[in-house]
């Protein structure tokens, strides 16, 4: 087997019970939820008890996800596995960073609760939202964002799938005319037109709240979705990747030729082990949410 990577989810794979069976089954996860539930009362609630419209909500979904992921990745680091990489998609670089040493899980957890409700406060100024675009390309995908106002290609996320941030009234365009074009598009379970031009005035808020922190170079390669490299400078790039768009293809290209054979999606969902598998079918994905498999099939490699 060759390298390993972690890579955590981004806002979107969150749902009602996430983390709770971690926290049951493994000390370690529910050591570190009690430390978010001294940082923000009711996270650990809120993730076990809470409803899907409540943690629809960026202010609600971001806290929650950076919980639960930093939670999973303590189980894998308590076991033995140890990554020679990470990255994260979207909030999950958040997540990638505080396990890469970049700032510690208090830290960062304080972060992502003013990330995310900066990225509220935007989004509440514009009824928008994104949409997944499947089977067709960027230069197709491009093509009919120009035609339409405000519509911006912003995570190109796998071959043949590439999200779109734009306002809720110009998203039935969207999907007419991808449907046209002989692709689909499906809506997604976020409240705000997130990686586009809607969010600068988050990404500059979030850039002043980065400069408060001594920030560290990442103990592995933590790998950016702006640029889809191993970072440079940790704090213009998490702030510059709330109003930019995610490069994952291009990201889960470039781990796999440096050595990275084996990715470990650390998030309450299967997204990212999909788009991975669609970028190269020949690399090796599991999931902590059959966190039993991957502890397994992991330490016998």
């Amino acid at each position: 087997m060759g390298g390993i990577a972690f890579v955590f989810s981004g806002q979107g794979d969150q749902h009602p019970g996430m983390g709770q069976e971690l926290c049951s089954r493994y000390p370690v996860a529910a050591e570190m939820f009690r430390l978010f539930d001294r940082l923000r009362p009711g996270t650990s609630a809120q993730c076990f008890t809470g409803t899907a419209e409540e943690l629809r909500e960026t202010k609600n979904a971001q806290p929650c996800l950076f919980a639960m992921e930093l939670a999973a990745a303590a189980v894998l680091l308590d076991h033995g596995i140890r990554p020679e990489a990470a990255a994260g998609f979207s909030l999950g670089e958040l997540a990638a960073a505080a396990m890469a040493g970049v700032f510690s899980a208090a830290e960062g957890f304080s972060l992502v609760c003013r990330r995310a409700g900066l990225m509220q406060a935007e989004a509440e100024k514009t009824q928008a939202s994104m949409a997944a675009v499947l089977g067709l390309t960027p230069e197709q995908v491009g093509a009919i964002c120009a035609k339409h106002d405000r519509l911006y290609p912003v995570n190109f996320n796998c071959p043949g799938q590439i999200t779109v941030s734009g306002p809720v009234s110009e998203l039935p365009a969207l999907c007419q005319a991808v449907k046209d074009a002989g692709g689909r598009a499906l809506p997604l379970k976020v409240g705000g037109a997130f990686h586009s031009p809607f969010m600068r005035p988050a990404a500059a808020a979030f850039g002043e709240e980065l400069k408060k922190l001594e920030l560290r170079t990442p103990e592995i390669p933590l790998y950016s979705d702006v640029t889809a490299l191993p970072y440079g400078d940790p704090a213009s790039l998490l702030a510059e990747q709330i109003a930019s768009p995610v490069r994952w293809e291009a990201l889960i290209r470039n781990m796999i030729a440096a050595g990275i054979d084996t990715f470990l999606e650390v998030g309450p969902g299967k997204t990212l082990c999909n788009m991975i598998r669609k970028t190269d079918p020949a690399v090796r994905t599991f999931c902590v949410s059959d966190m039993d498999r991957l502890i397994e099939e992991v330490l016998s490699c």
